[in-house]
């Protein structure tokens, strides 16, 4: 039996869920979330949904899919009697929990990242999948679950944000049709997805993106390119740490670029990269640069060559 099968076999059997998904979470891992969530409910499943309590509150464009009373931050008492499904999460480290590593505790793990650890008892890792909500829809006619507009909704803005707006490389024929069919059958509508998602943002998150774009820095002829946001550019601008959400997508469209990210200084710890969809290319740029390379940047972009 394949690990689909034997996914799709313990959803209908199992009826208690945990669903859970990466640290700074983007538009597809809350989409996958919630449309998982809305699929078990579906089924007569108890679904709960656990976040930390640090990936709270979430960026402004995502809140009305998942409110702050939506997802458990604590570990509920039941947590072994659960099959724990994390969404989206290319490896355990992401959303690292003290409970969820107990032995008695069962993991699906559903991924489209082709570097994801297989960290799961049960693994579904499709890399050749423009958005891991692509996954999760693929589940819905073996499961015998009619789309909702609000299963409809999640998987659309988890399937808007992670291919760019149908614009990335991963944006294959597959996606237009599930596009296609949440519009057609699911009653998405697209204008209003559209304006929660990209023309209702905080002015501040503007002012954030002016500062970070004055800081773009470009090495070897542009191949790497790399903006930077500092703690004192949050507080003044009075950003929240999820603000700095799509920067990288500014620096991603420069003109022979290789490699792109983004470092906020949120913490005390250090700089925490934002890495762009083209992760893939993370491995490769870090084998292109010579020592003398190395020595000629500053720390940031040495972090930045050794994510």
């Amino acid at each position: 039996m394949s690990d689909r099968e034997a996914i799709l076999e313990r959803l209908r059997a199992e009826q208690k869920f945990l669903l859970t998904t990466h640290e700074n979470p983007d538009g597809d891992a809350i989409g996958s979330l919630t449309a998982m969530h809305g699929i078990l409910t579906a089924l007569g499943k108890d679904s709960v949904m656990f976040m930390k309590e640090e990936d709270f509150p979430l960026p402004p464009e995502y809140r009305y899919l998942l409110g702050e009373d939506k997802a458990i931050r604590v570990e509920p008492d039941d947590v072994a009697a659960r099959t724990v499904v994390f969404l989206d999460c290319g490896n355990f480290d992401r959303m690292e929990v003290d409970f969820l590593k107990g032995n008695g505790v069962f993991i699906i793990n559903v991924d489209h990242h082709h570097d994801n650890t297989r960290f799961g008892a049960l693994n579904l890792v499709e890399g050749e999948a423009s958005c891991t909500a692509e996954i999760v829809y693929s589940l819905m006619g073996p499961l015998g679950v009619a789309l909702t507009p609000e299963i409809s909704e999640s998987l659309y803005v988890a399937l808007v944000t992670d291919t760019g707006r149908f614009m990335y490389q991963n944006t294959g024929p597959a996606a237009h049709r599930m596009a296609a069919d949440l519009i057609e059958n699911g009653g998405v509508q697209v204008h209003d997805v559209y304006e929660r998602l990209f023309e209702n943002q905080p002015f501040a998150k503007a002012q954030l993106l002016a500062r970070g774009l004055s800081r773009i820095e470009r090495y070897d002829d542009g191949a790497l390119t790399i903006a930077s946001l500092t703690r004192a550019d949050f507080e003044e601008t009075g950003s929240e740490e999820t603000f700095s959400e799509g920067i990288v997508d500014f620096t991603r469209a420069v003109e022979h670029l290789s490699l792109n990210s983004l470092y906020d200084f949120w913490d005390s710890v250090g700089y925490k990269p934002r890495l762009p969809v083209i992760e893939s290319d993370v491995e490769r740029y870090k084998q292109s640069f010579s020592n003398t390379d190395k020595e000629q940047m500053p720390l940031q972009l040495e972090l930045g060559v050794q994510v």
